[in-house]
């Protein structure tokens, strides 16, 4: 026969079922919540998952320069051809080739020998002239007082005044001569018309040298001289951007900036000539702007990059290049809302330059897609990609996930 147990056993066993049944409970409930946050998770990532990875950037508001970019080539303001202008032979080279040479330095020196004793014939003829002139004067005086006490007749007077009006003319003559030989002695000491860079010098001492009566069978010039400072750069520019720099060039000189290809300096200039006639053949306007080039940096015939900005348009709307999309429509922008869902957004091109476009249509400070937009749909989730991972995005705890690819 089992025994009873006591009422002393039932009080000690109570405390245990109490833990055992509270343990139970607190497994149940946490395992449930396990099972719903992590449902949660895979709800998220899923979402995470689908969302289309892109770079985005905001519109701003800024002035913007419109630039008109061409290929220009370098010019001398000046350049000549000395040649000789008598027949003579070099005495003296005075420079060398490429020196630099100021306004009046001498260059050459003829031999000047006949000349010199040309100019000292012709300054004897004048002492002669002016020795008979003078005593024809005094034959003069004394046959107009043998006429006053009528000595002489009107006929012997008039020959007396004829004879000094005629060495009057010969004096006068002759003085000319002078000149002239003098002009002639000036050929032979050849100067610099103005400052420049001396070029290829093709004769020596002793060498003879003439006029050339054909330019096209004429003999080398003694040496070209070309100027280097200030230095010109001849361009084109579309016909349709004339009014612009017309308008430009009214309200003062217009800055312009070249920079030599394959070279990091940029040179600034002004423009001063204009061409008065467009090219009917290419649509263009020929166009010359001068700079300084004190340390000759810029050389004739070197091709260079020319940019001015002729106008500026104000308070535009300005989105990067890659964020102007094109379509059966025109051209659009695809735009991010606070849900992160994109919506095409049409717009107008008004200017479009390297890395930025300037758009109408397009409020300042709104998020469009920058990167990724051929992989999108008007109404596509789009999240903010991670540059460091390229094909990832980025979630709120700043952890990266792989993008879904659009088939």
């Amino acid at each position: 026969m089992n025994a009873v147990p006591s009422s002393g056993n039932r009080r000690r066993r109570w405390p245990w079922v109490v833990a055992v049944g509270i343990v139970v409970a607190v497994g149940v409930a946490g395992g449930w919540w396990g099972t719903s946050r992590g449902k949660q998770d895979a709800q998220a990532a899923r979402k995470t998952t689908n969302a289309v990875p892109v770079v985005t950037a905001l519109s701003e508001a800024r002035d913007v320069p419109v630039r008109i970019r061409a290929n220009g080539t370098v010019t001398a303001l000046q350049t000549v051809d000395l040649r000789a202008q008598i027949t003579s032979t070099v005495r003296e080279v005075h420079i060398r080739e490429g020196q630099g040479v100021q306004k009046g330095d001498l260059l050459f020196s003829l031999d000047a020998r006949a000349e010199d004793a040309n100019i000292k014939k012709a300054d004897a003829q004048v002492e002669k002239d002016r020795a008979d002139l003078a005593t024809a004067n005094r034959d003069l005086e004394r046959q107009r007082e043998l006429f006053a006490q009528k000595f002489i007749s009107q006929a012997a007077l008039d020959t007396a005044q004829n004879k000094v009006d005629t060495l009057r003319g010969q004096l006068a003559v002759d003085m000319a001569a002078v000149e002239s030989t003098r002009v002639a002695r000036a050929y032979t000491e050849i100067r610099a018309p103005f400052a420049g860079r001396t070029g290829v010098i093709p004769v020596r001492a002793g060498s003879l040298v003439q006029p050339s009566q054909n330019s096209s069978t004429s003999s080398p010039p003694l040496v070209t001289i070309t100027q280097i400072d200030p230095i010109s750069v001849a361009f084109t520019i579309p016909e349709q951007e004339l009014p612009t720099l017309q308008q430009a060039m009214r309200g003062g000189s217009l800055p312009v900036t070249a920079t030599a290809q394959g070279g990091e300096a940029a040179f600034k200039g002004r423009i001063n000539f204009v061409d008065n006639a467009v090219d009917t053949t290419t649509g263009t306007i020929r166009v010359k702007a001068e700079f300084p080039n004190a340390d000759a940096r810029l050389w004739p015939g070197m091709y260079v990059n020319v940019e001015l900005a002729p106008r500026i348009i104000a308070n535009a709307t300005v989105v990067p290049a890659q964020a102007l999309q094109s379509g059966p429509e025109g051209r659009f922008v695809y735009t991010v809302g606070e849900d992160n869902k994109v919506a095409s957004r049409p717009v107008q091109l008004s200017y479009l330059e390297e890395g930025f476009a300037v758009v109408k249509g397009l409020d300042p400070g709104a998020r469009v897609v920058a990167e990724g937009a051929q992989n999108l749909r008007p109404g596509s989730i789009v999240a903010e990609a991670d540059r460091s991972n390229p094909g990832t995005t980025k979630t709120g705890k700043g952890e990266a996930r792989k993008g879904k690819k659009s088939s």
